[in-house]
């Protein structure tokens, strides 16, 4: 996000459509009509979102942050296309096929399952032809500390700021990344194992297939910050400079706060800082039973229940993942 003169970035656009519109496919806002005409976004299609990826890149190189699930069928249900991507053209992709009943997202039947073709063993609702224009890199996190970071955001007292009042395990979204990273890896969109693969990181869609596996671990990120980005960088073709972890300016701080308004309290930590520095200490492993017993403590004996079930169930996707990741 400091590299505004070369990069466009975009920060989860995708949930717009996932959550609000008239293809949405998550099930949060499902009854709450009034949560998704507040968002603004239910009007926002797969289709518009990429439209408006598009029409603001101005010639610069697009960067999107976000969440696999955002693009899949939740609960392991068959994908098809999003009705809005039904017919693809030349660039990001055009809208020939009408929304399955659906003039928008305050329509009060749920959109999904959409009439619409599957593509083969393709996870996601986007057709491979626009998934090819993209580089795709992953980022990952253990569930032991992701899940109970999720639940503490659908809990007092941060659920009033983020507006989830409810904590659901189906949008840990491990499975859904794992599924699109053997997806991507089975047609020769990232290689199919570890290590350079080509020269030419920078490029995307069928020039760019091929290309490494580039899957970093985040508490790798926070031991070795300056030697996981500078890795990034190299891997997908952007020069990296120091300054990349340094967002002190006022400038810096402005355009996260606007990147990050859609999505009150998730990103306070990040919001609240400045750069980013190697930690002091790296994070302890704890044992099952310490997890256990301090979540309980914070959340109640059912809800760490919960969530260590949570957090049991996408550990095996976490590290299969892990397998494939850069060594710091």
């Amino acid at each position: 996000m400091t590299q505004r003169d070369t990069l466009e970035c975009f920060h989860e656009p995708f949930g717009d459509a996932f959550y609000y519109g008239p293809e949405r496919l998550g099930s949060r806002y499902e009854d709450d009509l009034d949560g998704r005409e507040a968002s603004g976004f239910t009007q926002s299609t797969y289709q518009t979102i990429l439209d408006r990826i598009s029409r603001a890149s101005e010639g610069k190189r697009i960067f999107i942050k976000d969440m696999a699930y955002y693009l899949i069928p939740p609960d392991a249900k068959p994908s098809s296309i999003a009705p809005s991507l039904g017919r693809v053209k030349r660039g990001v992709g055009t809208c020939e096929a009408a929304l399955n009943g659906a003039t928008d997202g305050a329509t009060t039947q749920a959109p999904y399952p959409y009439h619409t073709d599957a593509e083969p063993n393709n996870p996601t609702v986007i057709p491979r032809a626009i998934l090819g224009k993209f580089h795709f890199a992953f980022l990952i996190r253990h569930p032991r500390s992701s899940i109970p970071s999720y639940y503490r955001c659908c809990k007092p007292p941060l659920d009033k700021v983020t507006g989830w009042y409810t904590f659901q395990p189906n949008e840990a979204g491990y499975d859904e990344l794992r599924r699109l990273f053997d997806y991507l890896r089975s047609i020769g969109q990232v290689a199919s194992a570890p290590g350079p693969a080509s020269t030419g990181a920078a490029a995307t869609g069928e020039a760019g297939r091929g290309v490494e596996v580039c899957v970093l671990d985040a508490d790798d990120l926070l031991d070795h910050p300056a030697e996981v980005v500078e890795a990034f960088c190299k891997s997908v073709g952007i020069e990296y400079t120091p300054g990349m972890l340094d967002w002190s300016t006022e400038a810096d701080q402005q355009q996260a706060r606007e990147a990050f308004s859609k999505w009150n309290g998730w990103h306070d930590d990040a919001l609240n800082s400045q750069d980013l520095k190697p930690r002091q200490h790296k994070k302890k492993v704890k044992s099952v039973e310490d997890e256990d017993k301090e979540w309980k403590e914070k959340y109640g004996e059912d809800a760490a229940k919960v969530i260590r079930e949570t957090v049991d169930k996408n550990i095996e996707d976490y590290e299969y993942l892990k397998g494939f990741a850069m060594k710091f």
